[in-house]
């Protein structure tokens, strides 16, 4: 059963299918444990010829962290390789071949190469950068209170849960207000109520 909450973003993506021709990217950005993961996977198992890509696989590696780059909002995630090897690619309706970069090793994993789908959906914070908004069609940014947001993430990773309350959580932040995300986007969902707070 599709929590309510997403109903209002899977119409939205109907919407713009239906809308064009070419290949749709759509992009989900949002504050940890919102559930932009959930509605990934949904999209998958909702819309045919549809492909799910993450952005935690294009995580700054360890050569790049220098103080003055992770001192820029949005700075810890390489956002010109996102670019390069999969937003662009996926605007002009093309294959796309990147490699994941492993956080438990730091190391790329080896090519892989995806054609192009009718749908591909781009999820994880960050993906509303600036270097990378311009080559999405439709831009949705998930929401939470705070509560339910701690609620979420001591379920999901209690183990975790300072980090994302010392580190994680605050980088997202500056993030979203330096660059007015939440204004920049084409809809706002705010998950807050769904019932399955443990999933998202």
């Amino acid at each position: 059963m599709t929590p309510p909450c997403f109903v209002p973003a899977l119409e939205a993506i109907e919407k713009a299918l239906l809308s064009r021709d070419e290949p749709l990217v759509v992009a989900v950005d949002g504050r940890c444990a919102s559930g932009k993961t959930t509605l990934s996977a949904l999209c998958a198992q909702v819309f045919p010829d549809c492909q799910v890509f993450h952005l935690d696989d294009f995580f700054l590696p360890f050569e790049k962290r220098t103080p003055q780059r992770l001192s820029t909002p949005g700075g810890n995630v390489d956002h010109e390789r996102a670019q390069r090897e999969l937003f662009l690619p996926l605007s002009q309706g093309k294959e796309v071949t990147f490699s994941r970069f492993d956080c438990a090793t730091g190391a790329l994993e080896p090519p892989r190469t995806f054609p192009p789908r009718r749908l591909s959906v781009v999820e994880g914070s960050y993906s509303h950068h600036p270097a990378l908004a311009p080559y999405s069609h439709l831009r949705l940014f998930l929401t939470c209170s705070p509560q339910v947001q701690l609620t979420r993430l001591s379920v999901r990773a209690p183990e975790k849960l300072r980090d994302f309350q010392t580190r994680w959580t605050p980088l997202e932040e500056a993030y979203f207000s330096n660059f007015h995300i939440e204004d920049h986007c084409h809809l706002i969902v705010d998950t807050t109520d769904s019932k399955k707070e443990e999933t998202l």
